[in-house]
């Protein structure tokens, strides 16, 4: 089974994404995280798709590129700059997009990105397209990250116009099967409850047994 969540940067995806998985046993995973791998790895001047189709990237608690953790590098800030860059390469779209949809081939999992219902996981179980006010969202990004407001603000607002107009990156549009969830003043546990029974309503209406957790419960079965 596979759980989507989409959403523009600071509308709480990672955070979110990563409780869900816990809740439900399922394996997590930042398609984010696989750009940002690709933008630390490609020098300046090099062929990103080449690089993005030989490098192997791990992903996980840890981000490893061909065995390195570069968890804590593929955060930095002129690396998210980087990436959002080299994510309107089309090249580095279709190599990562290989990746991430032989990772999911097998297995639970909960994907989260930017177009991973739309694009990476059409087929998914489930679809979520989270949202939030600008505001909040920047303000989430600095109190995760530091910053000034205005800069965060400033850079979010220019990566979402860039995003909006970069060709086959649609990520401000959900998938027309997906569930709009505004996070806007909701807690985390709020939000992980609604996804958690979005995916228990798709388990009975396809009338499926799944293993790992029991529609209408909170937890994982032992």
């Amino acid at each position: 089974m596979v759980i989507a969540i989409d959403g523009p940067a600071g509308a709480g995806k990672s955070t979110v994404a990563r409780a869900v998985a816990r809740e439900l046993g399922f394996t997590y995973l930042d398609t984010g995280a696989m750009y940002r791998a690709v933008a630390l790895a490609a020098q300046p001047g090099s062929d990103a798709a080449e690089v993005a189709r030989t490098i192997e990237i791990e992903v996980g608690d840890r981000v490893l590129i061909d065995g390195a953790d570069v968890t804590d590098q593929i955060r930095a800030p002129e690396i998210s700059e980087r990436a959002s860059k080299v994510a309107a390469d089309q090249g580095v779209r279709d190599a990562l997009v290989a990746k991430q949809q032989a990772l999911m081939a097998l297995g639970d999992w909960v994907a989260e990105g930017r177009d991973v219902a739309t694009v990476v996981a059409p087929d998914a179980a489930v679809k979520v397209f989270l949202t939030a006010d600008p505001e909040e969202r920047a303000r989430r990004r600095v109190a995760q990250r530091g910053g000034d407001a205005d800069e965060v603000r400033r850079q979010q607002d220019e990566r979402d116009r860039r995003d909006a107009t970069g060709g086959a990156r649609s990520v401000h549009e959900p998938a027309p099967d997906a569930t709009p969830l505004d996070t806007t003043g909701l807690s985390l546990d709020e939000v992980v409850a609604q996804i958690v029974m979005l995916a228990a309503e798709s388990i009975v209406a396809r009338g499926e047994k799944h293993g790992r957790f029991s529609p209408g419960r909170r937890k994982p079965n032992p």
